[in-house]
């Protein structure tokens, strides 16, 4: 019997950068909770964003945000890891010189540091994900505990993502394509399954019990950690590897259409 779904977001449940849930998926979040299963919203995105998508039904679901760096559920955090200091302003050093093609956001358990003026970069995590953020001068000069890097690039970021930044980080930190236009950075620990994990122990969840979704690389560990995975049919080939299933993308509704055969 499943007890506990969790389910990626762009690209997976609702389009990249779009800010709402359509109805029918909201009611079956619902549904769920009536019958006791657990839902879990599982993102490279921050809190608050995560919460925005879901506000209709904010309270009765948990969080697996910044690609597992921080958790909720049942209203409070239950684990934030930090990436190591050293290597978070190494990791700054080397992206400041892509800015013109790339802007960064860094995240903490309470919000987003930006250093961009650049207002296209600005109005997209304002209007698109509804971040929590800061404009500052200078991360490293800010007093914050830093959980997460992500470096954006407007169309793609994958050439650079793969061939320069990945294979520059990967033996430090846990780096990796969250979707075609950003790469993230954590610490070496944070990845999606082994949130999941840490969910499932706090629940008293088994594997057997846990449903999953994805599309992209960042999603590969929970479609591992879960003993029924679907990856979406437009994910990449990867995941589709790594999952049990594949089921219709986003445009077809098909993380709904799954949940609601379940039902």
């Amino acid at each position: 019997m499943i007890r506990l779904i969790t389910s990626d977001i762009d690209g997976t449940l609702i389009k990249d950068s779009t800010p709402d849930l359509y109805p029918e998926m909201v009611q079956a979040i619902r549904e769920l909770k009536k019958k006791g299963i657990w839902f879990c919203a599982a993102s490279g995105r921050q809190y608050p964003s995560i919460r925005n998508v879901f506000r209709d039904v904010a309270d009765d679901i948990a969080y697996i945000a910044e690609n597992g760096a921080h958790i909720r559920c049942d209203g409070k955090d239950i684990s934030v890891t930090p990436m190591n200091r050293q290597y978070a302003e190494e990791i700054m050093k080397m992206l400041r010189p892509y800015y013109g093609e790339c802007e960064t956001i860094i995240s903490t358990a309470r919000g987003s540091l930006v250093e961009s003026r650049n207002q296209d970069f600005i109005d997209l995590i304002t209007y698109g994900y509804h971040n929590t953020f800061r404009l500052v001068d200078d991360v490293l000069a800010e007093d914050a505990e830093i959980i997460k890097i992500a470096i954006y690039r407007k169309g793609s970021i994958r050439s650079l993502g793969e061939n320069v930044l990945i294979p520059a980080w990967k033996d430090k930190v846990k780096v990796c394509m969250a979707g075609d236009e950003w790469v993230d950075f954590m610490d070496a620990s944070v990845d999606k399954g082994n949130a999941l994990r840490y969910l499932q122990n706090y629940l008293g969840i088994s594997k057997e019990e846990t449903m999953a979704f994805g599309d992209n690389n960042n999603d590969i560990g929970m479609m591992l950690a879960a003993g029924d995975s679907y990856a979406v049919e437009t994910a990449v080939k990867e995941v589709k590897e790594a999952a049990g299933n594949i089921c219709p993308g986003y445009l077809d509704k098909g993380v709904y259409k799954i949940i609601k055969n379940l039902l």
